[in-house]
């Protein structure tokens, strides 16, 4: 049945800072699929046509790496200090899987939940082109990932490292992004079990969001629509309804980000629109639903109740969004900054 939703439009500046100050005794465990970003960018003034072949060749001047995927929430995770990370995820014995780790090690991420394994390491690879002009053109991204699932002993070693983490663990995060990744049948199961026994959990699922029953999921209003059959659409505007719904079908609680008009908290305490400043100018959403997912869940475990997570969630998405071409951070001084310029007030 979809209940009415109540408003909520903010807090006070004060309330924010004990939040974002308490963040800082947070254990927080994040399990899941952690991908590597290249970034090749390739000066075509040096280009000279190649003897063996019809092309120009891409000339590489630079190089950089971040954290995507399930490494990008690590890494908004860290940038608002919690006391302690512990990841859980599976990486490859490739170059990839070498700097991935680096990376991760650069974050003071506990990392002696990760394993080692002969798969590929997820990364995205990004051959970007500059010439005379000040235009930077993207040429067709390079995937690296496994097609075919885990091995059975590489899974049992994940559900051994998550019990390991969740027991020193106030909140859980769990990142599902690869079709073949961490997260398998019996890695939720287990996901699951630890929900049923009390662990906080919140889940972010690319595509299997309504399996993750008996927690608190993350879904936008697309996915959430998904997750409940072609019949639901999310264009109708009716977002309690996709929420309550997807509640019920999941025995859980359901934090609904509905881009510039907020989001959608639905639990069995009670329902919530909370609103966000529709930004202005220029905006990048990549990684914006990471921000989200690594604010909300910071915010719960610090002592906010779940609709000034979801606010909280809301400010770390509008600061990341206003970071142009880049998988942005929100760290808490740019937090009350976006705070102070946004204001309160729903737009």
């Amino acid at each position: 049945m979809k209940r009415k939703l109540m408003d909520y439009t903010g807090m006070g500046r004060e309330r924010l800072e004990t939040i974002l100050t308490d963040v800082g005794g947070v254990r927080v465990a994040v399990v899941g699929d952690v991908c590597l970003d290249c970034y090749w960018r390739a000066d075509m003034r040096l280009s000279k046509l190649s003897r063996e072949t019809p092309h120009f060749p891409l000339p590489v001047v630079e190089e950089r790496t971040a954290l995507g995927g399930g490494g990008n929430v690590i890494a908004n995770i860290a940038a608002l200090n919690p006391c302690n990370i512990a990841v859980v995820t599976v990486i490859g014995n490739d170059w990839r899987g070498d700097e991935t780790a680096n990376l991760l090690k650069n974050l003071n991420a506990d990392i002696s939940g990760v394993v080692r394994d002969n798969i590929t390491t997820n990364a995205y690879i990004k051959p970007l082109r500059s010439g005379i002009s000040d235009v930077v053109y993207e040429d067709p991204r390079l995937d690296f990932q496994s097609y075919e699932p885990l091995a059975a002993e590489t899974e049992e070693r994940i559900i051994s490292n998550i019990k390991k983490t969740a027991a020193g663990a106030d909140i859980l995060c769990v990142c599902d992004q690869m079709e073949f990744g961490v997260i398998t049948d019996k890695v939720r199961g287990c996901i699951i079990g630890l929900a049923k026994q009390g662990m906080t959990v919140v889940a972010d699922s690319r595509d299997r969001i309504g399996l993750f029953t008996d927690m608190i999921i993350k879904p936008n209003e697309t996915e959430a629509a998904a997750a409940l059959g072609a019949k639901k659409t999310a264009d109708t505007g009716d977002y309690a309804g996709l929420a309550d719904e997807l509640a019920e079908q999941t025995n859980g609680a359901v934090f609904m980000t509905i881009g510039e008009n907020g989001s959608v908290y639905i639990d069995g305490g009670g329902a919530w629109r909370i609103y966000a400043r529709k930004p202005e100018g220029p905006v990048d959403t990549c990684g914006a639903g990471d921000s989200s997912l690594a604010g909300f869940a910071l915010a719960l475990a610090a002592g906010a109740e779940p609709a000034e997570a979801a606010y909280i969630a809301g400010l770390c998405s509008g600061v990341t969004i206003r970071q142009i071409g880049t998988t942005g951070t929100a760290t808490r001084g740019e937090i009350m900054d976006y705070f102070t310029l946004s204001g309160t007030s729903p737009a």
